[in-house]
C-alpha cells in the first residue's frame, strides 16, 4: 500500500480526511474516471459534508459493516506499523516537527523503502510504478 494522501491536526473532523484525499487528487493519484474510498462508519466518513465532497469529486465510497474491520485491513496494518516501527520511539517539542517526522517515515521510509507483503513484498512507489505501467499498456491495447 502506497500512502497517496495525509493530513495531521489536533481534531478528527471530516476536513482532516477531504484534505489528505485532496492531496492525493492534487498529485495525480485519482483516476479521472473516479476511486473507491475505503473506510470505517466514523462519524468523519459517514457526514453528509464527506459524502458531498466524495461526490463531487468521482469517489465511491466502501464502508463495511459495524465492527468489522477486514475490509479496512491495509490501512489498519499502516497504522499499526507507524506506532511500532515510529511513534512509540520518537518525542517531538513542537506539532511541527511531528508533522515533519511522520511525512519524513511516510515519504521516506514507508513508501520507498519498505518492503510490502501486500505488494508482493516490493515497496509500495515500486508496486505503484508497475501498477500504472501495466494500466497503461491495457490502455493502450
Amino acid at each position: 500500500m502506497t500512502v497517496i494522501g495525509w493530513s495531521m491536526n489536533n481534531h478528527m473532523r471530516t476536513s482532516l480526511c477531504t484534505s489528505a484525499l485532496a492531496m492525493a487528487r492534487d498529485h495525480g493519484y485519482l483516476h479521472a474516471e473516479g476511486a473507491v474510498f475505503n473506510s470505517d462508519r466514523g462519524s468523519q466518513y459517514t457526514s453528509s459534508e464527506f459524502q458531498t465532497w466524495c461526490a463531487g469529486n468521482q469517489i465511491t465510497q466502501s464502508m463495511g459493516k459495524v465492527g468489522v474491520c477486514w475490509d479496512n485491513a491495509v490501512a489498519e496494518n499502516f497504522f499499526s506499523h507507524l506506532k511500532t516501527e515510529f511513534y512509540y520511539h520518537q518525542w517531538y517539542a513542537t506539532r511541527l516537527a511531528a508533522r515533519t517526522g511522520v511525512m519524513d517515515y511516510i515519504e521516506s521510509w514507508c513508501n520507498r523503502q519498505r518492503p510490502n507483503a501486500t505488494a508482493g513484498y516490493k515497496t509500495p512507489v515500486a508496486a505503484l510504478a508497475a501498477y500504472c505501467t501495466r494500466d497503461q499498456h491495457q490502455l493502450a491495447a
